[in-house]
């Protein structure tokens, strides 16, 4: 991997997905779509930086029960784990809890859709190569069908612009952090990887965890819905999008996150009785469309 600090590499694969990379899209969907609506639930009991530490703590746990995941990793790579340990688990994590004390997890899912536009900029900047134009629109198709899919709801709630600000902060730093972790991935391999990084971000984020013990009460409810963000949403997700950023890269990675609010709307409805828009059907086949575009085979 490259000795410079922060760089980035194009992926292994630059075919079309096949059905690998479209299983490890789906279960990152499936995943970070639920993600929202279980810190919702956490935060009924529990303060964002007993969340963040819990996630963290829980995620490398869930990890290190693998053989691989304990495996060697370059003495290289050291300064980018660390450096990744915060820029995608310690500082986001402890973000996005705080900003759904004031936005709906609606906002919050389209927001967090500007992810894989925030990729591809950045891959572009360290590459210093354009993406391909069919993925250009496939990324701009994705960011408009996932602000359809949500717009009808972005009345809800008190749209804080502070907010508003720490989640594109958040997302910020998930598109430069999924950059970093290509050449990581490569290197290394993303079990190890990601169970580095998880320590460093639970290490980092003790103090936060101890300050907010005392505005946290201890409800199974509570603990249940950090289990999952843990255990599923933050160690083997984190594990996924590692894998699947070394495979095609971050530019055509990032489109997972499209699927977020179109998961996180089908959730409603079956398990909250919400009803769905006109708007947001058509807004879930033009995320499609655009994801599929996007997936489509890098120029050479």
């Amino acid at each position: 991997m490259s000795n410079r600090m922060i760089s980035t590499a194009a992926g292994t694969r630059s075919e079309s997905f096949g059905p690998a990379e479209w299983g490890l899209v789906g279960f990152l969907a499936l995943t970070w779509g639920a993600s929202f609506f279980f810190i919702d639930i956490a935060l009924d009991s529990l303060s964002p930086g007993v969340i963040t530490w819990l996630r963290a703590a829980l995620g490398a746990t869930a990890l290190a029960l693998s053989p691989a995941a304990r495996g060697q990793v370059d003495s290289q790579s050291w300064p980018q784990i660390v450096l990744l340990g915060f820029t995608w688990i310690a500082i986001p994590f402890t973000l996005f809890p705080i900003a759904q004390q004031w936005i709906e997890s609606s906002l919050t899912g389209i927001l967090n859709a500007t992810m894989p536009l925030f990729a591809a900029g950045i891959a572009a900047v360290l590459l210093r190569k354009l993406p391909a134009p069919i993925h250009l629109v496939g990324l701009f198709l994705g960011f408009v069908g996932a602000t359809l899919v949500t717009l009808p709801s972005w009345g809800e709630g008190d749209n804080a612009a502070l907010g508003i600000a720490l989640v594109l902060l958040a997302t910020l730093l998930y598109g430069f952090s999924v950059n970093i972790a290509v050449p990581l991935q490569q290197a290394n391999g993303a079990l190890p990887v990601v169970l580095r990084a998880q320590l460093v971000a639970a290490i980092a984020t003790i103090p936060f965890a101890v300050i907010g013990v005392g505005d946290s009460s201890f409800e199974w409810s509570g603990l249940g819905a950090v289990f999952v963000l843990g255990v599923f949403g933050t160690g083997i997700a984190l594990a996924v999008m590692t894998s699947l950023v070394g495979r095609v890269g971050a530019t055509r990675g990032g489109v997972a996150n499209y699927f977020i609010p179109i998961v996180a709307v089908v959730l409603g409805v079956v398990f909250r009785d919400e009803t769905v828009a006109l708007l947001t059907i058509f807004g879930m086949g033009v995320v499609l469309a655009g994801a599929y575009l996007a997936s489509r085979k890098e120029q050479a």
